[in-house]
């Protein structure tokens, strides 16, 4: 990224969008893409990403003129690429679960390293939810509240997933070097 991406920036843009700025929206998409494509890519996997993607950006665009709030975006961005990454495997009958039951298990600490995370879209067993919450806190470095807020879910939830996403990817890893 050439430019400063910064949520100020980004707000700017907005605003100048908001009022009619075809590059402003240019720029505040195009700031905004790689970051729901990873995310997007870790939640639907890598064949339906693209397609999705063009479809929340199509959505961004439209209903850019009701944020309200232009300082918060990227999480409305990130609420919208969820909403439609969910659609998608519901769709799809991709859904592999639900993490219900682990409620109070409280989440770890210690991030995955970067290449694990860009396996998620590709590692079977893991849910969606638990990816989308592993690709929002560790990739994109979101807080767990950031990211309950994102997903319209309680943040006990988020940490459960997140926990349940870390544990599988410990199981699979271990399984992975054994081999």
């Amino acid at each position: 990224m050439g430019q400063v991406d910064t949520p100020s920036q980004q707000a700017l843009w907005v605003l100048r969008a908001q009022c009619g700025g075809r590059d402003a929206l240019e720029l505040l998409l195009r700031s905004i893409q790689p970051s729901l494509h990873r995310y997007l890519c870790g939640l639907v996997g890598t064949f339906h990403s693209d397609d999705v993607l063009q479809d929340v950006l199509i959505v961004v665009a439209r209903k850019l003129v009701w944020l309200e709030q232009p300082e918060l975006f990227r999480p409305w961005a990130f609420r919208i690429a969820s909403r439609a990454g969910f659609k998608n495997l519901g769709r799809d009958r991709r859904w592999l679960g639900d993490d219900a039951g682990l409620e109070d298990v409280a989440a770890p600490e210690p991030a995955p390293p970067d290449e694990l995370l860009r396996e998620l879209a590709t590692m079977d067993g893991i849910s969606p939810a638990s990816r989308a919450v592993l690709v929002l806190h560790f990739q994109e470095e979101m807080s767990l509240a950031a990211v309950a807020a994102i997903l319209e879910v309680p943040l006990g939830t988020v940490k459960s997933r997140l926990a349940y996403g870390l544990s599988t990817l410990r199981k699979q890893l271990g399984h992975n070097r054994r081999r």
